[in-house]
């Protein structure tokens, strides 16, 4: 076991990040992370089963107290780097998110669990953000707040800075949450595409998908398939939240409207369901082209659906969506709802064996 030790007080101090333009908790400069690397080309973070506890109590008394001067350092994070691979390790009580590759590129992070008690604030397990290429596989994640959330910028800043996120692969994952086991946002504003997502298991959460934005982010998603789910004992298993809010400051345009179009979710199973959706977006600004197919969900509420400012279609899902989204999908829609290319799954798996082979 690698224990990080820090003695928080005197703990680097470095520059926020460009496309957040101050530190996420608090203004000004961020805390470096506890294991930290930037403009690198192959890098292997790897181990036998071995862990990494990065003792995090200590940041989240100080966030508790309010005695913060400075954003919570990550775990891990590696900055404008490529060809990353970590795996086969834990990674235990991150102070702040817990693996973070931001401005990255061909980045794979398999075969790793990351723990930290429910209660820790924002301990997040892998966050993708402004990355390009990423492929999460076979991990198992019980955190403090969303297991994978995509990010790619905030506000003004994101949106100058332009870099999205996209080609992000997640599969075989497991784990539960206080938040959302796959979230995008709510700092999407460079943008977010191309997520493929297939064979998650979620329990005892209070999201399984979630897509979180607010007028002034800018930005879009688009382009999400995510299938094969199942969720146990999820208080609200889609949520698309448009007024999410928390902005760096106050700057921003609230006329930067985002977009969000042409997200797929098919073949769901559910058990212990509190709600099966809130999907909530923007007035004027409505998210479109939201897709469900063969979804069924035993659900408590006696009203399953919220939906307001969404437009899209379904087929097989059950309790019936809401009146936005009951349209069929098939034959006249079809072509409305986002298809995974037969291609991607072979291509990547060709290109992310030809890379590991290579090393």
């Amino acid at each position: 076991m690698l224990n990080v030790f820090q003695n928080s007080e005197d703990w680097p101090v470095v520059d926020p990040l460009p496309s957040y333009g101050r530190g996420r908790e608090l203004p000004g400069r961020r805390h470096r992370s506890l294991i930290y690397g930037h403009n690198l080309t192959d890098v292997i973070i790897t181990g036998d089963n071995g862990t990494i506890d990065g003792q995090g109590s200590i940041w989240w008394d100080k966030f508790r107290n309010k005695t913060l001067d400075h954003t919570r350092p990550h775990l891990v994070e590696l900055m404008n780097s490529t060809e990353v691979l970590i795996s086969n390790l834990t990674f235990l009580n991150s102070p702040f998110w817990t693996i973070h590759p931001v401005y990255c590129r061909h980045v794979i992070v398999q075969n790793v669990t990351i723990l930290a008690p429910l209660s820790s604030p924002n301990t997040d397990g892998i966050d993708p953000d402004s990355s390009n290429d990423v492929c999460i596989e076979d991990c198992y994640i019980s955190t403090g707040d969303d297991l994978i959330s995509i990010k790619s910028g905030w506000d003004e800043y994101g949106i100058s800075f332009g870099r999205p996120s996209t080609n992000i692969i997640i599969r075989r994952l497991t784990g539960r949450t206080t938040s959302a086991g796959i979230s995008i946002g709510s700092e999407m504003s460079g943008g977010v595409s191309e997520v493929h997502a297939e064979d998650i298991n979620i329990f005892d959460s209070r999201s399984a998908i979630r897509i979180k934005t607010s007028p002034g982010r800018g930005g879009y998603v688009k382009n999400v398939y995510i299938s094969n789910m199942t969720l146990v004992n999820i208080d609200i298993a889609i949520r698309f939240s448009g007024l999410y809010g928390e902005h760096p400051d106050d700057a921003y345009d609230p006329d930067a409207l985002p977009v969000i179009e042409r997200i797929t979710i098919k073949d769901v199973i559910g058990k212990n369901i509190k709600r099966a959706g809130l999907i909530q977006g923007i007035k004027g600004d409505s998210f479109v082209n939201i897709c469900l197919s063969n979804i069924t969900l035993n659900v408590s509420k006696k009203k399953p659906w919220n939906c307001s400012n969404v437009k899209g279609y379904s087929e097989l899902v059950s309790p019936e969506a809401c009146v936005q989204l009951n349209e069929r999908i098939f034959p006249d829609h079809f072509s409305d709802c986002y298809q995974l290319p037969d291609l991607v799954r072979s291509s990547s798996s060709r290109n992310r064996a030809a890379w590991l082979l290579s090393w």
